[in-house]
């Protein structure tokens, strides 16, 4: 059984630490933070572009060279308020601050130094529907292919009301075959409310080689190294998942299960 979900390893300090070595892949690198009010932490960028998205709470940033000052908002994701974000590019160094307890991602990619480090919202995000019906889900899109401040990451956020489905159409970004499809490697941190609910999220390819069907929970996440990856929020259970996209070429194309194409 392939090990696509990861469970946080602690509750405080780095719980999450998914690198292109330890997924098996190559461009796609995730990690998240939570910390009390008043800690530090502080890294190095290195060959990678980060976004560092501040999913809930506040803190002090600086970051290449720049006091950025203390960036959030929003306490609880489920406030659905824009998120502040900074996006730093490779080969600097950033730490932080906290000034309330905070749950902060870092979300990673290779970096080419073709970007300055700039702010990331709120202003400019704004919470758009996608869907209709039961397949209606709410976006918050941070850095896709329309913003050109990043040389490979693709970020955004998604809730998904409780009884819907999400990513949905199923459809897949598993090929370097462009303008077709896009070779696009994808990380799900996921958060349920109320927080002890679950989710479903099922990875597989057309011929069934890869054929997952995962459980989720509050702060899990999910590599999705290819293949369709739709999440489903059972009845009760409002679902949030910050999505992390990368490969070859910084586009978003995909192409339909064979059993959802006449959806599309």
């Amino acid at each position: 059984m392939p090990d696509l979900l990861k469970r946080p390893f602690g509750t405080h300090g780095k719980v999450h630490q998914i690198t292109s070595e330890s997924a098996g892949w190559r461009y796609v690198g995730f990690d998240l933070i939570r910390l009390r009010a008043g800690e530090t932490w502080m890294e190095a960028t290195g060959e990678n572009e980060v976004i560092l998205v501040i999913v809930e709470g506040k803190a002090k940033i600086t970051a290449a060279g720049k006091d950025w000052g203390e960036l959030g908002d929003r306490m609880d994701v489920f406030e659905k308020t824009p998120p502040h974000c900074l996006y730093i590019p490779n080969d600097s160094d950033w730490s932080l601050e906290t000034t309330t307890d905070a749950t902060i991602a870092v979300c990673k990619a290779p970096g080419k130094s073709g970007h300055a480090a700039r702010k990331i919202g709120p202003d400019g995000i704004e919470l758009t529907q996608r869907g209709e019906g039961a397949n209606t889900r709410y976006i918050n899109n941070i850095a896709m292919e329309n913003e050109d401040y990043c040389d490979s990451l693709l970020v955004t956020e998604v809730f998904t009301p409780a009884g819907n489905w999400s990513s949905y159409p199923c459809h897949r970004h598993d090929e370097d075959d462009f303008p077709r499809v896009t070779y696009l490697e994808e990380t799900y941190y996921h958060r349920l409310n109320p927080a002890n609910g679950f989710g479903i999220q099922r990875v597989y390819t057309d011929d069934l080689q890869l054929n997952e069907t995962m459980a989720v929970h509050d702060g899990d996440v999910v590599c999705v190294p290819r293949g369709h990856h739709p999440c489903g929020a059972p009845y009760g259970f409002e679902m949030y998942y910050l999505n992390v996209m990368a490969g070859p070429l910084r586009k978003w194309r995909f192409v339909p299960a064979p059993e959802v194409e006449h959806m599309m």
